[in-house]
């Protein structure tokens, strides 16, 4: 018998002979799938490929290797790497698809990739699709760290990867007396027809006098998160969100997109679905998306962005939501902690929100002890539902307190343009360089009082001034084509203002605020005030 080599007996009583999963070696080594292939190969080149998962799931794979399964084929189950594989930053373990087009991993009531307590791992160009009992179960690709030590698993990659039909297409968790994973990426992905969410991050409880977060620095870029139907008998909790993150430290969502998800969350749920949000959270950056069509089974949330509990240091900017059934953009604390406060929403536009939810806004921002919020230079257009009743473009309730609304465009055909439960003070609420047209008759609603003019607003309330002078306008904004769709960046052009010098815009350094280095579109800011999400052109009349 060589070494190397184990003869087994059948139950035929014929000597055959097994190659162990992995040669005695200390190199980095690539094994190969084809469905032309046999499981006896070594599985070492693409002419001596294995044959199945279930084989190449036996090799236990070392820092450096790497898995290969062929393009344009399917495979059948699932893989899975534990805590005595991979685990180097600098000799990740990769899971790929070669020769042309991605390979096929098909879940049969089970995960597709599992990565349990270990780090290191990058996994590329594949397709992953689970069945009706993945669906209802279990994650596509699932990274998990339940290890007692209190250390984060450093270096995940994901990318080029297609997942649908899980219960959460991507998830990255951590156990409840756990941290998770740091140096995270996820890219050039899409995540859909999934249950829950298309890509989630979780963590312990959040303790809000000992904060703590699972996750750090966590990049997603150019993920596509759509058709997420939610769950109709998860009535305890929400489902049906495109992207959740949640439990994270420093981490930067751009140029990715939700859309239509959560049609089919529970019509009894008390929390509901969102496009793109966070919770238990800080540094985190949401940028340069679109999140539109999102709905909501139940009579709440189902809007496109949010920031919601223990958020800090946040910022939401330069993103597109419309035609969602909440709120363009929310701003929600549930939970008297504290710990909702230091965020920023500004360079936005939402068009035609609030489309079920008219009670919601395009811009809304309510809850408990949640302060210290600046909402400035956004651009809200609302137009109300056929025969329904009519969103405002901001949305304030009690609850909160240092909030700044300034230099931001509001836009409603004759609902309000902003609608306040109560008659903050400018101690608690500052409303100041806004723009709030509206092309039917102009209505603000604050507290118990309604208003018909922006002066009659300013003298009885207090709100839209500054060192005793006037702030704001009524007038119109001079948007391109204010009836034009606003779907994309060259939708959102039609909601530019044209005009020359928009009086009563508020220097936002006067009042310290930093405004950031550019507006929507990525154009350098002037050193002139101006509203709404985009600087008008400089070569205006």
């Amino acid at each position: 018998m060589t070494a190397g080599a184990i003869t087994l007996l059948t139950g035929c009583d014929v000597l055959k002979p097994y190659t162990p999963p992995r040669p005695a070696t200390k190199n980095s080594l690539t094994f190969y799938v084809s469905p032309d292939g046999d499981d006896e190969n070594d599985g070492l080149t693409e002419k001596t490929p294995l044959r199945t998962l279930d084989r190449a799931d036996e090799v236990p794979f070392k820092p450096g290797d790497r898995l290969r399964l062929k393009g344009g084929a399917r495979f059948t189950g699932e893989l899975t790497l534990g805590p005595e594989e991979a685990g180097s930053v600098r000799k990740p373990v990769v899971i790929e698809s070669y020769g042309t087009g991605k390979a096929t991993i098909a879940a049969r009531g089970t995960a597709g990739i599992t990565v349990h307590n270990t780090g290191g791992v990058e996994i590329r160009n594949l397709a992953i699709r689970g069945d009706s009992a993945s669906r209802r179960a279990e994650d596509g690709i699932k990274f998990f760290n339940d290890l007692p030590d209190e250390k984060r698993l450093a270096h995940v990659r994901i990318s080029g990867v297609d997942v649908s039909r899980f219960r959460n297409g991507i998830s990255i968790g951590a156990a409840s007396k756990s941290l998770g994973f740091r140096d995270i990426t996820i890219a050039d992905s899409a995540t859909h027809h999934n249950q829950n969410a298309g890509l989630v991050t979780v963590g312990p409880r959040f303790q809000a006098d000992e904060p703590s977060y699972a996750h750090e620095k966590l990049t997603v870029t150019s993920v596509q998160a759509y058709a997420n139907s939610g769950d109709p008998k998860a009535h305890d909790r929400n489902t049906g969100s495109g992207i959740v993150l949640g439990s994270l430290r420093n981490a930067t969502i751009q140029r990715s997109a939700a859309y239509d998800n959560g049609a089919n969350s529970s019509a009894r749920a008390e929390e509901g679905p969102e496009g793109i949000w966070t919770y238990d959270s800080t540094r985190v950056v949401i940028q340069n998306n679109k999140s539109y069509r999102n709905r909501t089974g139940s009579r709440v949330d189902g809007g496109g962005f949010g920031l919601d509990n223990n958020v800090s240091d946040s910022v939401l900017q330069y993103n597109l939501a419309y035609g969602n059934d909440g709120p363009g953009f929310l701003v929600y604390s549930g939970e008297p902690t504290n710990a909702h406060k230091d965020n920023v929403v500004r360079f936005n536009y939402s068009w035609d929100d609030a489309r079920k939810l008219p009670f919601y806004g395009g811009i809304v921002a309510y809850g408990t002890r949640l302060r210290n919020l600046d909402i400035h230079n956004n651009t809200v257009v609302q137009r109300s539902p056929e025969g329904g009743e009519r969103p405002p473009a901001l949305r304030l309730r009690a609850g909160v307190s240092n909030i700044g609304v300034r230099n931001n465009i509001f836009v409603t055909d004759g609902a309000a343009v902003v609608d306040s439960d109560t008659p903050f003070t400018q101690t608690k609420v500052r409303l100041q360089g806004n723009d709030y047209f509206t092309t039917g008759d102009w209505k603000l609603v604050w507290g118990d009082a309604s208003y018909t003019s922006l002066a009659d607003w300013r003298r009885r309330a207090g709100q839209e001034q500054h060192a005793s002078a006037p702030t704001g306008t009524s007038a119109d904004p001079c948007l391109v084509d204010l009836a034009a769709p606003v779907t994309d960046r060259a939708g959102a052009a039609n909601l530019v203002s044209t005009c020359a010098d928009m009086a009563g815009a508020l220097p936002l350094r006067s009042v310290g605020v930093d405004p950031g280095p550019v507006d929507y579109f990525g154009e350098r800011l002037s050193t002139a005030p101006s509203v709404g999400a985009a600087a008008p052109p400089r070569s205006a009349p």
